[in-house]
């Protein structure tokens, strides 16, 4: 198991890390940093970077911020991040997903990695149609 970190709370933060924890809540319009960024926060330059991706990506564009959310659950529960599972669950939940569309998503997500695997242990070649 990785060496744990312990978060560096707002009131310990250098003003680098301030700076990115006041970004963080004024983009996200809360008064709350999660751990994972307080975490980050013992390597400013990475704290500053995922999170300047974070924006880019998870902001506006062409899908829309649930669609978003569902995705990040879905590649989340393919890598059994039980902390990103965790938040952007919530997130998504937050932009209206419902437990049937939960349950509808992890199903998804299991069949596709069946298939998947099937696919890569047989070793079935892409059909010209879809290329």
């Amino acid at each position: 198991m990785p060496a744990k970190r312990q978060p560096i709370e707002y009131s310990e933060a250098s003003a680098q890390v301030r700076a990115v924890y006041d970004d963080i809540m004024a983009t996200r319009q809360t008064d709350w940093i999660n751990d994972f960024w307080k975490v980050l926060a013992h390597d400013p330059p990475t704290l500053r970077r995922i999170w300047s991706n974070i924006k880019e990506v998870m902001g506006p564009g062409s899908l829309d911020p649930l669609t978003k959310e569902l995705l990040y659950v879905a590649v989340s529960a393919s890598n059994g991040c039980q902390y990103c599972i965790a938040s952007h669950g919530a997130a998504a939940r937050n932009k209206g997903m419902s437990e049937q569309q939960y349950s509808e998503l992890l199903a998804i997500v299991g069949l596709a990695n069946e298939t998947n695997r099937l696919v890569t242990a047989l070793g079935v070649d892409v059909d010209a149609r879809f290329l």
